[in-house]
């Protein structure tokens, strides 16, 4: 089973198996090596390259017990053609559970 890189969570993610119990915990920043492993479902080309990842809109539906890692932008919206983080900006990361 592969784990999604997003930049959002919704529900739509989930709506198909509800009743869930969403669980979200921060993560530490993901190597390079480990975000690589991940399947990204980064829609937005400027986010995806500030990540150094594909661009890769899909759609996610999760089952319980699966999870996905959201990169979330803390810093407003990136510039349009920004390829890296500029400064004062920066992702955290969640983990996001279905249980």
């Amino acid at each position: 089973m592969s784990v999604y890189l997003c930049n959002a969570f919704s529900i739509k993610m989930v709506r198909k198996i509800l009743p869930v119990t969403i669980s979200m915990e921060r993560i530490p920043r993901p190597s390079r090596e480990e975000l690589m492993t991940m399947r990204s479902a980064i829609g937005h080309a400027d986010t995806a390259a500030a990540l150094g990842v594909p661009c890769n809109r899909c759609n996610v539906s999760l089952e319980r017990g699966e999870s996905v890692i959201v990169a979330q932008l803390t810093s407003g919206r990136l510039p349009e053609g920004t390829t890296t983080l500029p400064e004062g900006y920066d992702f955290e990361f969640i983990r996001v559970t279905v249980t």
